[in-house]
């Protein structure tokens, strides 16, 4: 049966006095396909703005936001409804059968569409990452793929920190293990660039995190729920596109909303802009989101 869930997202940028704006980008419609249905998605700007909408590299939704006014103070709101299947667990996909062990390959097609979605996009300089992969792949002369990817997000779950961060930015896998801590972006970017160094292709998704006991009044939930979230999707030929989402170990289900996918964290910020002023005049940011269950 399908959750119909509504998002309101809210950025309250503050400045000691009134600067210009430059063109914001904001990626929170999500979208949509056989698991996901969007009813509605509205913006609302504090200041008089112009709002277009375009579609990026990878066909995720932008809304561009170009305030025409000056002001103290940008608000932007973002809000939508949609209905939510859900998807199918790692258990349940039908993995080709010569992907169910790792190593595998894909096809001569596959390969050319995937393109950078191979490739590690980040150095490790002192081999800690290889180091990080190798119990994983101890077990078994060819282990199995999906015991592989599922292994591999609760370590990350369990052996790992996880700490909100409001800086922006995405730590490399090094610094992760380094600091032995992340937040969701951080962790989703360490398990891309360790798959995609065993021939797996991986690519960076945002967007949000249903947690059903938030509706219920349990503290206890979820980690990141009711908020922007990040997780990665592995590719599995057989089984196309499968997230995994290594903070919370979770697989399945109405919980993530995904907004954008992107070969790299940077690509698929939930929203980014510039100002003109002063770097003393910035007093600050809020940023408030609210997920719920609506009941029909």
């Amino acid at each position: 049966m399908a959750a119909v869930l509504e998002v309101e997202h809210i950025t309250h940028f503050r400045y000691r006095r009134p600067v210009r704006f430059g063109e914001h980008r904001l990626m929170f419609r999500p979208r949509a396909g056989h698991d996901i249905q969007v009813f509605r998605a509205d913006v609302e700007v504090n200041v008089p703005a112009r709002i277009d909408w375009v579609l990026d590299t990878q066909s995720n939704s932008v809304t561009v936001i170009t305030p025409e006014q000056s002001s103290d103070e940008l608000r932007i709101r973002a809000a939508f409804r949609i209905s939510h299947r859900g998807l199918l667990g790692a258990d349940h996909l039908p993995l080709a059968a010569h992907a169910q062990r790792w190593p595998f390959d894909y096809t001569p097609d596959e390969r050319r569409d995937l393109g950078a979605m191979l490739e590690p996009h980040y150095p490790d300089p002192n081999g800690r990452l290889y180091e990080w992969m190798r119990p994983f792949l101890a077990p078994a002369v060819r282990p199995d793929t999906r015991e592989l990817l599922s292994s591999m997000a609760e370590a990350i779950k369990s052996g790992l920190k996880y700490e909100t961060r409001d800086e922006e930015g995405t730590q490399t896998p090094d610094e992760t293990l380094t600091r032995g801590s992340g937040s969701c972006r951080d962790f989703a970017l360490l398990m891309i660039e360790a798959i995609r160094r065993l021939g797996i292709a991986a690519r960076f998704v945002s967007g949000y995190l249903y947690d059903p006991a938030l509706d219920q009044g349990d503290d206890e939930g979820v980690v990141g729920g009711g908020a922007t979230h990040a997780w990665l999707d592995a590719y599995l030929p057989g089984a196309g596109w499968v997230p995994f989402d290594p903070t919370n170990s979770m697989f399945r289900g109405p919980s993530l909303i995904r907004v954008a996918s992107a070969r790299d964290a940077r690509l698929a910020m939930p929203l980014s802009g510039s100002w003109f002023g002063d770097p003393n005049d910035f007093a600050g940011m809020d940023v408030r989101v609210d997920v719920k269950r609506v009941r029909v």
